[in-house]
């Protein structure tokens, strides 16, 4: 499969309005939110959205730094995954499945250089597709997503050119396209995910459910509405 040409979606009827998708393949909430951000695309010609790489844990040592050791990590974060399974519309995170793995709690950096090395070949359309594959790996399949064998075959489930995508994972680009996210992060000033940003200064943070969401989207979309006289 290869991926198309990115659009810039603007139209004089449809005027882009851009939303920044800050999330982390870790992140069991990002999970929940990324369907129903599919679904505010489908409704919503007018969005378009950016894909920003978010790491909570960017090294296994960050996962014992936070909860004091590699075993309290788990056991605290499949807390969170059970959590959000509540808030998940269609309760795909398997949190019991992952308690029974024998590997460590993923740290996020193998993940998300893997989605911005899709979008190199792909774009933002080809990141959102490895970006949904490789948490279904994780929260669903339960498998290890520092394992490249794992991040291959999530390369290949969603079309992508396996040896390309394979080379541009290790291109020093690619991991800095996700350090500079971080850093697009640290200038909004956020400290969780997901986060959306939308144009730049309107943020909301959170799971939301899809008629928050849709609200939200509408209140924008408002805003740019010069007044009828």
């Amino acid at each position: 499969m290869a991926y198309p040409p990115e659009s810039d979606h603007q139209t004089s009827e449809h005027p882009v309005l851009e939303i920044e998708f800050f999330h982390d393949v870790l992140c069991a909430w990002c999970f929940a939110l990324s369907p129903r951000m599919r679904q505010l695309v489908s409704q919503y010609p007018e969005v378009r959205v950016i894909h920003r790489a978010f790491a909570l844990a960017p090294t296994p040592e960050s996962l014992v730094s936070m909860f004091g050791s590699k075993e309290q990590a788990k056991r605290e974060i499949l807390s969170h995954w059970r959590a959000a399974n509540e808030n998940d519309d269609a309760r795909r995170i398997n949190a019991d499945l992952m308690a029974a793995q024998p590997f460590d709690y993923p740290h996020s950096m193998p993940g998300l250089l893997a989605c911005k090395a899709a979008e190199r070949q792909g774009g933002q359309e080809a990141h959102w597709a490895m970006y949904d594959r490789v948490q279904k790996a994780h929260l669903t399949e339960c498998q290890d997503i520092t394992d490249m064998s794992v991040l291959r075959r999530c390369a290949a489930d969603v079309g992508l050119d396996v040896e390309q995508w394979e080379e541009d994972y290790h291109v020093p680009d690619v991991r800095e396209a996700v350090e500079r996210d971080i850093r697009h992060a640290r200038f909004y000033g956020i400290t969780s995910v997901p986060t959306l940003v939308a144009d730049q200064k309107y943020a909301l943070s959170g799971a939301q459910p899809y008629a928050r969401l849709a609200a939200w989207i509408e209140q924008l979309l408002e805003k740019r509405t010069p007044p009828s006289l």
